[in-house]
């Protein structure tokens, strides 16, 4: 599986942070279209089909874990 660079990831995750906080304040129409390009943009990324999974995988990834390696498993 292809796994963006992590300063992409990191690119990103701060200009949705941004743009997120952006869009709650102003509500308009640019930073709408923004947020939506970057949510986009996270989850092609990511190889995700929504924000929400698309923000995890990447905090994943940034942090280390793959999904093959067991961490995201809950002990048995």
């Amino acid at each position: 599986m292809l796994m963006a660079h992590p300063a992409l990831l990191t690119d990103l995750l701060e200009r949705y942070e941004a743009l997120h906080v952006l869009h709650a304040e102003e509500g308009s129409a640019g930073a709408r279209q923004r947020l939506e390009d970057v949510s986009y943009t996270l989850c092609i990324a990511t190889g995700t089909r929504d924000i929400d999974s698309a923000l995890a995988a990447a905090r994943r990834q940034l942090s280390g874990a793959r999904p093959d390696d067991g961490a995201l498993m809950a002990d048995a």
